[in-house]
């Protein structure tokens, strides 16, 4: 018995010894091309990538076909309506699976005025000072000793130009190893993505055979916000409003018509005011129907390990809306949200005038059970009930003389909802793979609040489909000063290298 005891405890001890040893080679050769990726990272960085912009989208495409090349693959371009997408292709001998991965590289359009540097497209390494203020250092630093705290500063650092290269990064990682992957590799390059991906859907049927896959995985997005090795299992589909008011003709004098010429900017505002009540609960009837989370469920979401309090700090609000009784749970229902407001002029150009109109651009994020063209439809009902007559685009003049509340609406819907089992195939193979990388299980999220354009693949190709977020959540993505922090750049290398690693 107690010979049998030692031989277990020696095994367990070996076990240990070469996997702490597997993690060690990780994450210095892993260290190694991140540092050595640096140069490159700046160099895609620095390529515009505003999709509204195809000549600078083109620049990128060529980018990425060289990119790729260079390491071994094959590049296709899908042809769309617009930008292309871009699939690199790199097999191996008796593959087991063959896996697609999925990669953004467009990013959001920029006001370069809003920004604490030159140039949002010429990247810049920031360090805090001893007032905890970003100062630039030399981004030749980065070839030196790296501190993980610094942070690289350009448009598409995390969002999501930072994954793709520390993907490219691991590629050159694995070639020191002198090891394989024993599945196919397929990546899918997106250069729409900002825009709702608009040519997607009919790509991933068009080209259903070139895109065929055992699973999916997605390098992109933020960990949890306590910025651990994350996985995340399902992400929220998105639809778009715009809703105008109309008032006068053209805007007018507020002193010579005020109390006589109803405001459209008031009446949009009340209109929108009526849509939640004080709690941010969406006052739609039927709004949320479909959305049942069971006992199991909620104990699932509960394994997140969120601290609330330091949520509403990071975000800096008292108290959060009441949708659901934390912040796991909130994700799982429709969202409604107003995303921009305009009417006439505020600051040093205000004016005293009524506006003609007023607009606001309004997103519902879609769970697994909604249906967007309903929930579309109820707030079209409700617009309607508003007492609201509805036009597609200006009023003529002979709906201004009868209707005395008029409404322009119009909707798209960009891409659904998807979610895929903890357990599944996908879920188990990446669970394994951080698991190696990090020595611990990674926190597992249900549904990820943002939104990704993967629902066709996933109902088209019928594929399960995971993705692997490394970026730190304090990213500012979409918005000015986007960063990445070097240390989560050279995590997503080691990430992404233990996945090409780990056995499917």
């Amino acid at each position: 018995m107690i010979k049998a005891t030692f031989s277990l405890l020696l095994v367990l001890a070996i076990t240990s010894t070469y996997a702490q040893k597997g993690r060690l080679d990780l994450e210095s050769v892993s260290k190694k091309h991140a540092i050595a990726s640096f140069q490159e990272f700046y160099d895609l960085l620095s390529l515009t990538n505003d999709a509204h912009f195809p000549n600078d989208i083109e620049k990128n495409v060529v980018w990425c076909e060289a990119a790729f090349a260079k390491r071994g693959f094959s590049t296709l371009r899908l042809k769309t309506a617009a930008a292309p997408l871009l699939l690199a292709e790199r097999t191996v001998k008796n593959p087991s699976k063959t896996v697609l991965i999925y990669l953004q590289i467009d990013g959001q359009p920029v006001n370069p005025a809003a920004w604490e540097q030159e140039d949002p497209w010429k990247p810049v390494l920031k360090e805090k000072d001893a007032q905890g203020n970003w100062k630039i250092i030399s981004y030749d630093n980065l070839f030196m000793t790296v501190n993980p705290e610094w942070r690289i500063f350009a448009r598409a650092t995390s969002d999501a130009k930072g994954p793709a290269m520390a993907f490219l990064a691991s590629l050159d990682a694995l070639k020191e190893l002198k090891t394989e992957p024993n599945f196919n590799i397929k990546v899918i390059m997106d250069f729409e993505e900002e825009l709702g991906s608009p040519n997607l859907p009919a790509a991933v049927i068009n080209y259903k055979k070139e895109l065929a896959a055992d699973m999916l995985i997605i390098f992109d997005g933020p960990r949890h916000i306590s910025n651990q090795p994350t996985l995340s299992f399902g992400a929220r589909g998105i639809c778009e409003i715009t809703l105008t008011t109309f008032g006068p003709r053209v805007p007018v004098h507020s002193g010579n018509y005020g109390n006589y010429t109803p405001n459209p900017a008031l009446r949009l505002a009340q209109l929108l005011g009526s849509m939640k009540d004080d709690r941010g609960v969406v006052t739609l009837p039927g709004f949320y129907d479909g959305v049942i989370l069971t006992e199991e469920e909620k104990k699932i979401l509960q394994q997140v390990p969120d601290d609330e309090n330091e949520i509403k700090k990071f975000l800096g609000i008292a108290a959060p809306d009441q949708v659901g009784h934390n912040f796991q749970e909130s994700l799982q229902y429709p969202s409604l949200n107003i995303r921009g407001l305009n009417a006439l002029y505020v600051g040093e150009k205000a004016r005293t005038l009524i506006p003609a109109n007023a607009t606001a651009e309004i997103d519902i994020r879609l769970v697994p059970s909604s249906n967007p063209q309903r929930l579309i439809d109820l707030v079209r009902k409700h617009v309607e009930n508003q007492g609201f007559y509805i036009v597609s685009n200006e009023p003529t003049e002979e709906e201004r003389m009868k209707y005395p509340k008029i409404a322009a609406m119009r909707s798209s819907i960009s891409y659904g909802a998807f979610q895929t089992p903890f357990d599944s195939d996908c879920g188990k193979w990446l669970s394994k793979a951080m698991i190696k990388a990090f020595g611990k299980a990674p926190i597992k999220i249900r549904t990820a609040g943002g939104s990704i354009p993967i629902s066709p693949f996933v109902i088209t190709l019928g594929l399960p489909a995971v993705a692997v977020p490394t970026v730190n959540p304090d990213n500012n993505q979409h918005a000015e000063n986007e960063n990445i922090r070097v240390g989560n750049y050279m995590e997503a290398v080691k990430t992404f290298l233990a996945i090409l690693t780990e056995k499917i």
